[in-house]
């Protein structure tokens, strides 16, 4: 499910966008499944939208590290 930080900060950038994709999925997931009362943690929504947060940060800062070199 969730990878770690240091597992995140290995990944490259286009297996990041993959995870993020993978992650919003299961957001939605938990979402539909919250909705419709199937959900038993209500936790796992706040831990998966502070994953997607994460993985939204490595993204960014991949793309100011390759824009800061390519200046």
């Amino acid at each position: 499910m969730a990878r770690s930080n240091s597992e995140l900060a290995e990944l490259s950038l286009a297996d990041l966008v993959d995870e993020l994709r993978a992650t919003k999925q299961e957001a939605l997931n938990l979402r539909f499944r919250n909705a419709t009362g199937q959900l038993d943690n209500n936790a796992e929504i706040r831990k998966v939208r502070r994953q997607i947060a994460r993985i939204n940060t490595y993204i960014r800062q991949r793309e100011i590290a390759a824009a800061e070199s390519g200046t």
